[in-house]
């Protein structure tokens, strides 16, 4: 097997007395678009942090293209951290002219390729504003205009469309995807469940500095039960080894199935118990589900537990 372009073995960190991330293992592969997910404070930053050696790790190993990653290792990586960083006084285009000069490009191709980008992202006509005249949003796109201008091989994006609308969200998806299909390698930090199971091959959940689940998004899902039942109901539900309750409201609830019992099976029991069933459907757990019952609903991603239960009965 081809050597892993991100190797993570045995990562440990702390701060003080305090132990952030613990015994952390994973790989990224060459071509793959890897999801990095948890709620705030499971390690993420740190751990990207560590790998690009912001931060001096207590114990492990961290490799980008089997060896420590230094500053000069940099011309291929493009890197979009959460707290963006552009010169807010200068003028759009000198701003992605100068980042592409720093990555290579000569002044020619940079403005080429900047008014280019600039078009697909409806900011053409904002190549002359001066960066802090733009909105969160513009300021956004023009970052990630910058981390990809020079066609990186690893991309390292930390909630790449966070505050962005379905629209522009969608639009910036595509522009990633679009990276992957160029060969690019793309670790993605993201709370947008459905960004993962559109674009990622493989995820990691971290929780509490330590890996909760690794591997392709069928996998996770099937770690935990796969499939989940939405029941329009009359009547309490009963306890169950073939299921857990994870969402239980006035005469609807929604069921994981914990041990591979067919739906068929799941629907005889709780008819056998008294239940007056009004609707059953099975469907595939999302990420989203899996991302809630993992962190807890106080750590959710941005669609609400009663906003999924209202669209699951068609309200």
């Amino acid at each position: 097997m081809d050597e892993p372009v991100v190797h993570i073995s045995g990562f440990r960190m702390d701060f003080a007395d305090t132990t952030v991330v613990r015994d952390l293992s994973f790989d990224v592969r060459a071509g793959e678009t890897f999801g990095f997910l948890g709620s705030n404070g499971s390690g993420k930053t740190t751990t990207i942090r560590a790998l690009l050696g912001l931060y001096e790790p207590t114990a492990g190993v961290l490799h980008i293209n089997g060896r420590p990653f230094k500053p000069e290792h940099g011309s291929r990586l493009g890197y979009l951290p959460e707290e963006r960083g552009l010169y807010k006084k200068e003028k759009v285009m000198d701003v992605m002219t100068y980042f592409g000069r720093l990555k290579g490009m000569d002044r020619h191709s940079a403005r080429q390729w900047s008014l280019a980008y600039l078009n697909r992202v409806d900011l053409a006509g904002k190549a002359a504003t001066q960066v802090d005249k733009l909105s969160s949003g513009e300021q956004q796109k023009v970052q990630l205009g910058v981390t990809i201008m020079n066609r990186p091989e690893l991309l390292i994006l930390d909630e790449p469309t966070k505050g962005f609308d379905p629209v522009n969200r969608r639009l910036l998806m595509d522009i990633i995807g679009e990276q992957k299909s160029d060969g690019a390698t793309v670790v993605m930090v993201t709370h947008q469940m459905e960004e993962v199971e559109r674009l990622c091959d493989r995820i990691i959940l971290l929780k509490d500095g330590t890996s909760e689940a690794y591997g392709t998004i069928d996998e996770v899902q099937n770690k935990y039960g796969g499939r989940i039942v939405r029941i329009r109901h009359a009547g309490p539900i009963p306890p169950s080894p073939h299921y857990e309750v994870t969402l239980e409201e006035t005469n609807y609830a929604e069921l994981s199935i914990t041990d591979g019992t067919d739906e068929a099976a799941i629907l005889r029991e709780l008819m056998d118990a008294g239940l007056v069933i009004r609707s059953f459907t099975t469907t595939k757990i999302s990420m989203e589900d899996i991302f809630i019952r993992v962190y807890g609903d106080h750590t959710q991603p941005p669609s609400s537990v009663p906003a999924r239960a209202a669209a699951a009965r068609g309200a």
